[in-house]
């Protein structure tokens, strides 16, 4: 099952995480990806340090580095950088989150490459875009695509202090966006024969999945109230707890459509002859008392009791409010392929897919992440310079895994 992009060789420069799930997604999809690290390897390697101490396993670097090859260059070096231009020369993609003044010390920048590589995709990540007197500004996903786009001050209740994003939301939200823009480069290469500079930034993302908001701002001047439960002016869009403490949410767009099966099956189809509630605007108007009311029917049983009151009623929407460890069980979880079996030389690893399947040229994942520089040596042989690895070493140009030897 080689993928959809087998045969597309794709060279990463990347840290962190954007620009890695920008090459892992692609690497799942076929592509050969080879990661340029530097001696002390890509820093998300540190992660199995940094959350939990010295553990002995990475899942987050995993995560979005499997089944890549990983070559470590000392790019301050005239030979590394000649070695990863070779690299380049021969590749179909560059795909880079390095900040943009760090590229162009390296001779590694959008210019300067596709000046030498005009068929190449060259794929950069940034903070904030390659424009404007912030586009080399330091960013991580949680200041550009969280704090700055505005998510973090929508998401906060007035006079409460802004929620943490969970790790990664941002970056993987880029590098999913570069995925998608280096196949449609690809696919113009295709037919012209000309490759092409695609970006996308960190900001821009934040932006985009705030554009709802966004676009009433833009067209209205308006800005939509940040929601609180126990005043939401439609109850049939709000969440509830059961008896056993478990949460779901209730999603009813349509108030007018979906206000009676919530009030059915919360046994209170009289509240559909109630005058108060006789419209959608009543209903907003008597929001604080109605949903006090449901919050108390709704803790007088347990969520699964309440599942099976649920499905009596076609266009009552609903869904649990689910911590990892309850996805863990959800049978759709697996049915919608949640998981992917990563070969890892004994059996398999259990991994979090990434989201896209290709009913006609399926992927799947060939091996875990690579050790830091484990595929050094064979990388420069390709290249034809499988002779100089020694000398490469010794001068500290190229690294490659520590073996250790028992004593």
């Amino acid at each position: 099952m080689p993928g959809p992009l087998d045969g597309v060789k794709v060279v990463e420069l990347g840290v962190w995480i954007a620009g890695p799930a920008a090459g892992g997604i692609m690497a799942d999809w076929g592509a050969d990806v080879i990661k340029i690290e530097p001696l002390g390897g890509d820093p998300s390697r540190t992660f199995r340090y940094m959350l939990g101490g010295d553990m002995p396993t990475n899942p987050i670097f995993e995560m979005d580095n499997r089944s890549k090859r990983s070559i470590a260059l000392d790019l301050t070096t005239e030979t590394g950088r000649e070695i990863a231009e070779e690299l380049i020369s021969d590749a179909d993609v560059l795909v880079t989150n390095v900040r943009l003044a760090g590229l162009e010390r390296l001779g590694l920048d959008p210019d300067s490459v596709r000046q030498r590589h005009p068929r190449l995709i060259y794929a950069a990540i940034t903070g904030y875009g390659m424009d404007g007197e912030d586009a080399d500004r330091a960013a991580f996903d949680i200041l550009a695509f969280w704090a700055r786009s505005g998510i973090a001050n929508m998401l906060t209740p007035p006079g409460q202090d802004p929620p943490f994003q969970r790790g990664g939301m941002g970056d993987h939200n880029a590098g999913l966006a570069a995925a998608g823009a280096i196949s449609a480069a690809l696919f113009h290469r295709e037919r012209s024969g000309e490759g092409q500079l695609v970006s996308t930034s960190l900001y821009r993302e934040g932006l985009y999945t705030l554009s709802f908001d966004l676009s009433v701002t833009l067209g209205w001047g308006l800005t939509l109230e940040t929601g609180k439960r126990d005043t939401m002016r439609n109850p049939a869009n709000n969440n509830y707890v059961a008896a056993d403490g478990r949460r779901f949410w209730v999603v009813g767009l349509e108030a007018d459509r979906h206000w009676p099966p919530l009030a059915r099956v919360l046994g209170r189809a009289d509240w559909l002859d109630d005058e108060r509630y006789a419209t959608a605007a009543d209903r907003g108007d008597h929001a604080e008392t109605l949903i006090a009311a449901i919050d108390a029917i709704f803790a007088t049983k347990p969520l699964d009791e309440w599942a099976e009151i649920f499905a009596t009623e076609p266009d009552f929407f609903w869904a649990p409010v689910n911590s990892p460890e309850d996805l863990l069980t959800d049978p759709q979880f697996y049915a919608a392929g949640g998981l992917v079996e990563v070969p890892d030389g004994i059996g398999s690893t259990s991994m979090i897919a990434t989201p896209v399947d290709f009913h006609g040229t399926p992927w799947a994942p060939r091996s875990l992440a690579p050790d830091l520089g484990e595929h050094s040596r064979v990388i420069l042989g390709e290249l034809g310079r499988g002779d100089q690895m020694d000398a490469l070493l010794a001068t500290g140009v190229v690294g490659e895994p520590t073996i250790e030897v028992a004593e």
